[in-house]
């Protein structure tokens, strides 16, 4: 008599080679696979906003620059593509590998609420602790339905929720000294 597995499957990066190329957005965290379709225009459109506010101000100051949808390799079994980054230009130097792939965390990461559960939860829960566990400073949860943006600040090595930011309110980060925007300008 066979005995049942008591093993979940763990994904590797290897195994993204395998899957179809159809449009699926597909990341590994903790070696369990999430599926996403590819992100819809108003989505997109908030995550260009941020990034475009993101590097008027590192431009300036010559401190860094964001981008959108980078993929970044964790490690074998975490793999995510992240709606914003944000990395200062000396930690740049060092997350990009030869073939230009982020390979640790950068400064700042910012996603965008898709709608449904299991999406608010990957990114609530499941990248919250990954990006804390990878020593990200900084992590914004911007949900477009609420107007609203949440700041994790890293506070005693963890990512802690440190402000709620309404349509109203301006956004500032110690990690980019001058930024300052207001957060409905994420949403216009």
């Amino acid at each position: 008599m066979a005995q049942p597995t008591t093993e979940s499957l763990r994904w590797t990066i290897a195994d993204l080679d395998l899957l179809p190329d159809n449009g699926t957005r597909y990341e590994i965290i903790d070696g369990e696979l999430f599926m996403t379709r590819a992100p819809r225009w108003k989505h997109q459109k908030v995550a260009n906003n941020i990034c475009a506010a993101l590097n008027n101000c590192s431009e300036l100051a010559t401190l860094g620059e964001a981008t959108t949808t980078p993929g970044i390799v964790f490690s074998e079994t975490d793999n995510v593509i992240p709606d914003v980054v944000w990395a200062s230009y000396t930690r740049l130097e060092t997350l990009l590998d030869e073939a230009e792939h982020l390979t640790g965390a950068p400064e700042l990461i910012v996603e965008v609420l898709s709608p449904g559960a299991d999406n608010e939860r990957r990114d609530r829960e499941v990248k919250l602790k990954l990006y804390t566990l990878q020593g990200v400073q900084e992590y914004w949860i911007v949900n477009p339905r609420l107007q609203q943006v949440q700041i994790f600040r890293r506070q005693r090595a963890i990512l802690e929720l440190v402000a709620t930011l309404l349509i109203a309110d301006e956004i500032t980060s110690p990690l980019l000294p001058g930024f300052s925007c207001p957060v409905a300008a994420f949403f216009h």
